[in-house]
């Protein structure tokens, strides 16, 4: 772990302009500079750097950040994998905390692990471009798949000689250890403790992680030899540093391309990701017959939301496109599906295609995963068992769909296809919700005070507090933003406190009291974290929210400052104006003061409103639910009446009128 000191040192020497001009041509624009956004494509420069800040911001497509962020983003790496980065361009020594005696055991054995495979990644490329039967057997191969020699490169493609001892006896000659050998799954021990090699006289392809190191291999027999083979292809086995089901095969390769195309199109093997890549679409992986999973969905939404699944149109193509995608629309991965003609594959389509022919079959013809498994499993069927059992389906799919709205509008789609009754889906959706669920409440708002408190509360449904939670975000997300901007300015002067003391009250301050003084949380734990420290730091006259949160120690809520000093969210600005006397000075002083206290109190009732009107929805709903049950209807009508009288006072202050 990089100690707290080097990562100061390293922040202190990254100058954004330098660091962001190694990617991006700039020109000088007044105290900034601009140029044309490298995370989209574009022909007017958006993308505008801050040396004062510190910062860069596009403002076409919103990406931007602090050197390190912006590295993250570029480089697609982690946050320590950027400080090295930027502390090996300002020649910066790393230094690292001690780690324990287990921690440097584990630690050695991945990195031996990784060496290890760098090696042989390297000793199998070198057989396939330099060895007799590497050029004449493994390149004619992958020749007659039609794949160059640049894309043989790229992919650091191989070939493994049919002699199974062959690797072993050159890595134990280079001093690599027996040991991982074996861990690796490059070799394996016989009962008679022969060391032999498991990828002899096969293709070898790479995988490579998101840092691009060598996690494992596939090797595959050649076509001449598959007939009676039982294994066409061989994998690593499961190690420290590769579980198949975590890795996707070409997400080195094809990252930054799903960064800047803000899509990523998931095939089934190897071949396929290597073919798209030479006809020239880059944004593609594999996973390669693993059934989708969850750390492979997490690894694709750091870099977009959108993902295409391409399959063949015949039955094995169906099925692979059915496999995995209600975790894919449950992670909130917006899915569309593509099945290629006449039972074509990926490989074969894109060899046969130009990239922007392939590019404009998948735009006419890919589907929302919705439309697609309604077409899918009803088209033509007329039998009612098997068309209820396919409408279930189908909602239980679209149940998935984190986003309120977009669920709803494919409840109405469906209703359209399928001529069901709205309602009736609605239902069946929200006890499938419940039952997954296993019934686990939600919070809601209850009390008939000035302001509701948050409790417990089993009858609200989940479903209805993802919405609540979705509506509040944006005046969240506005609160939070004037906090960044102005903490540490006082809107508030002399304000006396129960002791009789009295106080200046900042905007952190005040958002932080008032929100504490009627038990209100943000949804965001992050908020709640940046709002309470800013509460904390912005009586001290060295405090600039701004600046500090921008370059805070946690990288999440470095994003989230960044993101807030330079985003869409417009909020009050000083203006310099020049020189002015002192009387001017101090009334623009106070008009500024004004203004944002103004704002705060605006927004602040905002999100009282918001949280009571989204409530008073809850409780109609449960009003609807319960008309059976006299006791519980009698009580919900009670709680909507009083919430009523909150939202009508609120109203008031905020210039409305509304009575109900």
């Amino acid at each position: 772990m990089i100690d707290k000191q080097t990562v100061e040192k390293i922040k202190n020497a990254a100058n954004i302009v330098d660091v962001v001009s190694e990617f991006v041509a700039l020109k000088k624009s007044g105290a900034n500079y601009k140029g044309l956004c490298p995370f989209h494509n574009e022909k007017t420069p958006s993308f505008f750097v801050s040396p004062a800040r510190g910062t860069c911001h596009c403002f076409g497509c919103g990406k931007g950040g602090n050197a390190i962020t912006f590295i993250m983003d570029q480089q697609q790496m982690t946050y320590p994998e950027a400080l090295r980065w930027l502390a090996n361009k300002y020649h910066i020594e790393i230094k690292e905390r001690e780690l324990t005696d287990e921690e440097k055991e584990e630690q050695s054995k991945r990195e031996s692990m990784f060496i290890v495979n760098e090696w042989a990644t390297k000793y199998f490329e070198d057989l396939l471009h330099t060895n007799p039967d590497g050029v004449a057997i493994g390149m004619q191969y992958f020749r007659s798949r039609g794949f160059r020699d640049d894309v043989i490169r790229k992919f650091r493609l191989g070939y493994d000689l049919t002699d199974r001892s062959a690797l072993a006896r050159e890595a134990l000659a280079k001093g690599y250890k027996e040991e991982f050998l074996v861990d690796t799954g490059l070799c394996f021990k016989t009962e008679r403790g022969e060391l032999l090699d498991r990828f002899s006289g096969r293709v070898v392809f790479p995988w490579m992680s998101v840092s691009g190191k060598t996690v494992g291999f596939t090797a595959r027999v050649l076509d001449s030899r598959t007939k009676g083979v039982n294994q066409k292809y061989v994998n690593s086995p499961a190690s420290e540093i590769y579980h198949k089901d975590h890795e996707l095969y070409g997400i080195w390769q094809a990252k930054r391309t799903i960064v800047k195309e803000d899509r990523v199109f998931m095939v089934e093997g190897q071949a396929d990701v290597i073919a798209m890549h030479q006809c020239g679409l880059e944004n593609v992986v594999a996973n390669s017959g693993t059934a989708l999973s969850y750390p492979q969905i997490h690894t694709l939404h750091r870099f977009t939301q959108n993902i295409t699944l391409i399959y063949d149109g015949d039955a094995a193509g169906i099925h692979a496109a059915l496999k995995g995608t209600d975790m894919l629309l449950s992670e909130g991965m917006n899915l569309k599906v593509l099945l290629l003609p006449d039972g074509q594959d990926p490989d074969e389509f894109a060899r046969n295609h130009t990239a922007a022919d392939f590019r404009q079959y998948i735009e006419d013809n890919q589907v929302d995963f919705i439309q697609f498994k309604t077409d899918l499993l009803l088209k033509g069927e007329t039998d009612p068992k098997k068309r209820s059992d396919a409408i279930n389906s189908i909602v239980e799919s679209i149940s998935f769909v984190p986003n309120q709205i977009l669920r709803d509008t494919y409840l109405h789609d469906c209703t359209n296809r399928i001529g069901i009754n709205e309602r009736t889906l609605i239902n069946t959706m929200n006890t499938l919700i419940r039952n997954r669920r296993n019934g686990t409440a939600a919070s809601q708002l209850a009390g008939a005070g000035e302001m509701p408190v948050a409790e417990p509360n089993h009858g609200v449904h989940p479903e209805q507090s993802a919405s609540l939670k979705t509506q509040l975000s944006k005046v969240e997300r506005m609160l939070v933003q004037m906090i960044v901007r102005h903490g540490e300015h006082v809107i508030f002067e002399n304000v006396e406190d129960e002791n009789g003391n009295f106080h200046n009250l900042t905007v952190a301050q005040y958002i932080h009291y008032s929100l504490e003084a009627d038990q209100l949380k943000f949804q965001s734990e992050l908020y709640n974290d940046l709002l309470a420290e800013a509460a904390r730091l912005s009586l001290d006259p060295n405090f600039k929210a701004v600046t500090y949160f921008m370059h805070h120690d946690d990288i999440r809520i470095s994003q989230i400052a960044t993101t807030m000093a330079t985003d869409n969210y417009h909020l009050s600005e000083r203006k310099d104006d020049g020189p002015l006397n002192d009387l001017d000075q101090k009334q623009r002083d106070a008009n500024e003061q004004e203004a944002l206290r103004n704002q705060t109190e605006h927004l602040l009732l905002d999100f009282r409103m918001d949280y009571v009107e989204h409530h008073l929805k809850d409780l109609m709903e449960q009003i609807k639910q319960a008309a059976a049950d006299t006791e519980r209807l009698k009580k919900l009508m009670e709680d909507y009446r009083d919430m009523q009288d909150i939202r009508n006072k609120l109203a008031k202050q905020l210039g409305n009128n509304i009575i109900v």
